[in-house]
């Protein structure tokens, strides 16, 4: 979403889908108009054959929807797999449409029963039918699979088939973050694997993906290319045009652009800011990206000293000036973070927080002031690790690290900056061995995916390990209610300890950006950070 433009989440749309039987039944019908399902409609006839080239500078960890954590695999796994639901944009309102789903019926709330897309085959010819979705619900639920989109659904307790074409989920109590779990993009816990190709395949699952979606997997050649090839009996009538597309492993984002400007390939599935302000002037491709649910920030390592002091990270987070960060790091294509929250979820954020007073903001007198009753004394050097090169829609290298480190100097507090590996990167941040680190949480679209994972004590993503009862207890209230005031309410209250607290210091909300050339068309942008290739066409 472009500066301060609003759109209604998945969140807003929760509070009317969670009226009893208010259903999406006119969708699974074929009433969905073109623009509530996000199908733009085409000006001629979509061109059907070709191959489209898109150069990938993202991580591509595991194309397993339920283990990947890599926004670079889940822009593939879209178009590998689908969810019971999925993410639908229109310009302005983001909502949800069935996906495998036709009807979704709410007996009570908390009871889910969704009717399936009768005569859906997996990849390999399987039915997709209510067995499938049991078992795939329940292998993300699974302990021994190490998901880390199982805290989604932790609340489920039981799973019922009520005929070949029709599920029933029990919750132990109403869960407002359900439809995002239940996409096949964002949520990842929702999308519907084949149980015969993981049990084949085991651990190389992620190599050899089966789902349903329009395209299948060709091949992976390390460190060179992805193909993807149609799939014939994708269930969406006429859907994919193209006959595949292949995906090159490109690292360095100039490379990249120069293979887009020179026609080598037909996109970018992202793109660095810097290069932003070149392929807009530019005739030969089109630019598509708005402010969307995000934020990029500084972690501080709770475990450990120096930062296990909490007036040591709070003078961290009033030294650092976001509008320097927003200019030259983002190169004016993101807003201030106050806060997690950003402006797509615009039931819970504030546009006019900057004169509310609540959150982080640069205020170098209040951080000197609190750096004065830290118990560190004297000047400090702890170690931030930074990996190189584009690591996703808030990645940045080393371009953050290099403007915040004279910012905390002012402070007493100069980092050693450790230029590392992706690799080793992970390892580290993983194993909490660092003391600062810097990365962008992206492609949220509730509050409840956007703090509770990160900063919930003893999460997966917790990786500073930040713990505190009073944030837990507002989060979990948050989850446990689909009255939107009162998440509301409680979100509030859950940042205003995170920020607080000071576990990270936020810093923006990010501009994501897709780069097509002019001749792919029938590209339906979505806010969330998802390469949508359904419906494109070469001209």
């Amino acid at each position: 979403m472009s500066g301060h433009d609003h759109k209604t989440t998945l969140a807003a749309a929760l509070a009317t889908r969670f009226s009893r039987r208010n259903l999406l039944q006119a969708a699974g019908a074929g009433l969905l108009s073109a623009a509530a399902t996000g199908v733009t409609p085409a000006i001629a006839a979509p061109k059907k054959g070709g191959t489209l080239n898109l150069a990938w500078v993202e991580a591509i960890d595991t194309l397993d929807p339920h283990l990947t954590s890599s926004a670079g695999s889940i822009k593939i796994i879209n178009n590998v797999f689908n969810g019971l639901l999925k993410v639908a944009y229109d310009g302005k309102t983001v909502s949800f449409a069935p996906d495998l789903a036709t009807t979704w019926d709410m007996p009570d709330e908390k009871t889910h029963v969704f009717k399936l897309r009768p005569g859906v085959k997996f990849h390999n010819g399987d039915p997709c039918d209510a067995e499938a979705v049991k078992w795939s619900l329940e292998r993300v639920k699974s302990p021994g699979l190490k998901s880390p989109h199982a805290w989604k659904l932790e609340q489920l307790d039981g799973i019922d088939i009520l005929d070949p074409m029709t599920v029933r989920l029990r919750f132990k109590k109403p869960f407002a973050f359900l439809p995002v779990a239940l996409t096949g993009s964002t949520g990842r816990a929702g999308t519907i694997v084949s149980r015969r190709a993981v049990e084949s395949a085991g651990a190389g699952f992620g190599r050899a993906p089966v789902g349903t979606g329009p395209f299948k997997l060709a091949s992976w050649k390390e460190n060179d290319a992805i193909e993807l090839v149609r799939n014939p009996d994708y269930f969406e009538a006429g859907l994919p045009y193209l006959d595949g597309v292949v995906i090159k492993l490109i690292k360095e984002p100039s490379a990249a652009v120069a293979a887009l400007m020179s026609g080598q390939v037909d996109g970018l599935s992202v793109c660095p800011f810097q290069f932003i302000p070149q392929l807009r002037k530019s005739p030969a491709v089109q630019v598509f990206g708005q402010v969307e649910g995000n934020y990029a920030f500084l972690g501080m390592n709770n475990r450990r000293e120096p930062f296990n002091d909490p007036a040591l990270r709070q003078a961290v987070s009033f030294a650092i000036d976001r509008q320097v960060i927003v200019q030259q790091s983002y190169f004016g294509e993101a807003i201030a973070a106050y806060t997690c929250i950003s402006p797509p979820m615009t039931q819970f954020y504030d546009p006019a927080i900057a004169k509310s007073g609540r959150g982080q903001y640069f205020d170098l007198a209040k951080a000197r002031a609190l750096r004065s009753k830290s118990k560190v004394e004297g000047e400090i050097t702890p170690s931030y690790i930074v990996t190189e090169g584009f690591t996703g829609s808030g990645g940045l290298g080393t371009r953050n690290a290099q403007l915040i480190s004279p910012m905390l100097a002012q402070i007493g507090i100069r980092p050693k900056i450790e230029l590392v590996d992706r690799a080793i990167w992970l390892q580290r941040r993983n194993a909490g061995d660092f003391d600062l680190y810097d990365e962008a949480w992206v492609a949220d679209l509730d509050p409840d995916e956007t703090i509770t994972p990160e900063w919930s004590t003893g999460r997966p993503w917790n990786f500073v390990g930040y713990s505190n009862p009073k944030f837990d207890q507002a989060v979990q209230a948050a989850s446990d209610t689909t009255d939107v005031p009162t998440r509301r309410k409680l979100y509030v209250e859950a940042e205003d300890v995170l920020m607080a607290d000071a576990p990270l210091a936020v810093l923006a909300h990010m501009k994501v950006f897709k780069i097509l050339s002019k001749k792919v068309q029938g590209f339906e942008y979505v806010p969330a950070d998802l390469l949508n290739l359904h419906t494109v066409s070469l001209a």
